[in-house]
């Protein structure tokens, strides 16, 4: 069974709930202070803090999303592990030291710290501002996903669940709380991944003939021919128009002609209930086997346990079943999903470029390695560039441990990447893929062994959901109520004052995180996330390398590169193929970009910009200092 909830399940979620809340209420009484409620005073130790890093970069997207993509595309999700990993070498060569000597709260302490210039300040705060939101937004559609199936909830209660729960976490005890939640989380989701791995590994890989939906009360009928394209494709289809889905096999007759064979009926009522042949899911009625073998090398239906690696060399031998969709508009303007099933060989998985998103790789289109390229630099460029990621290192003592901080998360952060690709691909093979949403891919897979293990994956999933936003709300938090009111703005404000404001615009945040989450319910969260990874790349990476390594740098050069960098970003990615068929359901071609991902053409442009906006304003600034990195 799919989604079918149980007491068992409903318990160890509302424990780990319970649990997160409890401490942070019980923390809450150590955060008074602004630098408590902001920065954790700065005494938080550098173990504590690398995990923290971990479980605040392990969000939604490195679990659901990549796990989904894989699941759905193979290697090429893979590529997104690489990608984010490959971020923190910018961190700990870079930015982590000089990062610590320069900031006190937040991230436009810290590019203001030689000026005192209400532009950057004004110009970071917003791009903060910004690229928490666009981080949000998949937190919350992650967080949505994973209470439809474990409470029974709709989609929308799951997104206020989160919402309510994350801002009662940063309004009780800010920083102190939202560090210790990382930490569990962070820890948690690491041990009980390798652990998953591990089951992964040792039940091995099974062939399941073809691995088509078992048949429910076949009917042959012309009247149930499905419309579209892909009438003559020898797929197993699930074809969804008004809210009803049917399943067919379909396969040539003897005399030349077509047979459409119907399987099952799916209709999504009002209320968000699947039914399925007109019944509730459940253990009986429900999709089976999706997701899997059809063919192993060797003639054989059972591989028994595997090691690492001959789990990766069994499956480039092997064919599997995968899903794709497909958009369909009839002649009458009904719009069409279609989702159907496609053998690839394992080898053709495990290459890059199989998925759309990386097309690139393979094709011939210029266009498209481009596209690819941007995509790859902006990964690389946006985890130093995050603003929720950069005010972690407020949270230490000293350089030296913001560090070893760093060290301990690559480390943490790169185990777990290694994970997801056995995660993704065991969830491939496990017949217990829902095709309509790859965000519940690795959930679906601990169900695929048992209840238990599928409730502790969910809860500790919602807990990374949990971290992560309250990491975001924190940035955002204090974008607002110490760089905008306070620096900005000029409002006087006592301790008391900060942090109450600090936590009303928590408040709002998290209301606005849940309206975010439910408009962008269907959308991969991997895929939302490389969008904030753009933008944060562009806007605030050339402003912070160019302050740390070019004496000549100014004040105005900041403000113009970042403001230049985030709105060209923002406005390439609203305007790009990908937001027209994704967001606003329009034909990508009417997009005037030439490409989706923007970095490769604004970082640049944020760098020139900085450059010749310093060269202008050279005697408006105040004389360089010795170089802060040098310091």
């Amino acid at each position: 069974m799919l989604y079918s909830t149980s007491a068992g399940a409903i318990s160890i979620f509302l424990f780990f709930v319970a649990v997160v809340l409890g401490l942070s209420f019980y923390l809450g009484r150590k955060a008074k202070s602004a630098k408590g409620y902001y920065a954790a005073h700065g005494q938080i130790g550098w173990f504590v803090n690398g995990i923290a890093f971990a479980g605040d970069y392990l969000s939604a997207a490195s679990f659901l999303g990549i796990c989904g993509m894989i699941a759905f595309y193979g290697y090429d999700g893979f590529l997104y592990s690489i990608g984010y990993l490959a971020g923190w070498i910018v961190a700990l060569f870079v930015i982590a030291e000089p990062i610590k000597r320069l900031g006190k709260f937040t991230f436009a302490d810290a590019m203001d710290a030689r000026f005192n210039s209400r532009g950057i300040k004004l110009a970071v705060a917003i791009s903060t501002l910004i690229v928490s939101v666009f981080y949000l937004i998949p937190q919350m559609v992650g967080a949505g996903a994973l209470v439809r199936p474990l409470l029974g909830l709709r989609y929308e209660w799951g997104v206020l669940l989160v919402g309510i729960t994350v801002t009662l976490i940063v309004v009780t005890a800010g920083m102190v709380s939202t560090t210790w939640v990382q930490f569990i989380k962070g820890s948690l989701l690491v041990i009980f991944c390798a652990i998953l791995v591990g089951m992964i590994l040792n039940r091995g890989l099974v062939e399941k003939s073809g691995g088509q939906i078992e048949m429910a009360q076949p009917v042959v009928s012309s009247a149930m021919q499905p419309q579209g394209g892909w009438l003559n494709k020898p797929y197993l289809r699930i074809a969804q128009s008004g809210g009803k889905i049917a399943t067919y096999r379909i396969a040539p007759a003897k005399d030349g002609s077509t047979t459409y064979t119907l399987a099952q009926t799916l209709t999504t009522t009002a209320d968000g209930q699947v039914l399925i042949n007109g019944l509730p899911q459940s253990e009986h009625n429900d999709l089976k086997s999706v997701g899997t073998i059809a063919d192993l090398p060797g003639d054989k239906t059972r591989t028994g346990p595997l090691g690492p690696m001959s789990f990766l060399s069994t499956l480039h031998d092997s064919t599997i079943i995968t899903w794709a969709k497909e958009k369909i508009t009839e002649a009458d303007g009904t719009r069409t999903v279609v989702y159907y099933q496609v053998p690839k060989k394992g080898s053709d998985l495990l290459a890059p470029g199989a998925s759309p998103t990386f097309s690139g790789v393979r094709s011939a289109s210029i266009t498209k390695k481009l596209d690819f390229i941007s995509l790859m630099l902006a990964l690389f460029c946006g985890t130093a560039s995050l603003p929720h990621i950069l005010i972690r290192y407020y949270t230490v003592k000293d350089q030296s441990a913001a560090r070893k901080s760093t060290v301990v998360g690559i480390a943490a952060i790169g185990f777990f990447y290694v994970l997801t690709l056995y995660l993704g691909l065991g969830a491939m093979t496990s017949g217990a893929l829902d095709p309509t949403d790859s965000n519940m891919a690795a959930p679906l897979l601990a169900k695929s062994f048992n209840n238990t293990l599928f409730a502790v994956i969910s809860a500790i999933a919602f807990t990374t959901v949990l971290g992560t936003v309250s990491g975001l709300i924190m940035a955002g938090a204090g974008a607002v109520a110490h760089d905008l009111m306070e620096n900005c703005f000029k409002m006087k404000m006592d301790d008391h004052q900060k942090v109450f404001y600090g936590k009303l615009v928590a408040v709002f945040l998290g209301v606005g995180a849940m309206g975010l989450g439910i408009a962008f319910q269907k959308i991969n969260v991997t895929f939302l996330v490389g969008w904030a990874f753009n933008i944060a790349a562009s806007a605030n990476l050339p402003a912070l390398v160019m302050l740390l390594f070019w004496r000549r740098t100014t004040s105005k050069g900041i403000t113009a590169a970042v403001t230049v960098g985030m709105i060209s970003s923002l406005a390439w990615i609203l305007l790009s193929r990908q937001a027209y068929s994704e967001v606003y359901n329009l034909d990508p071609n009417r997009s005037i970009i030439p490409f989706s991902q923007p970095a490769l053409v604004t970082i640049p442009l944020g760098f020139v910009v900085l450059v010749v906006m310093s060269l202008l304003t050279k005697k408006k600034t105040q004389p360089a200092e010795t170089s802060v990195v040098s310091g």
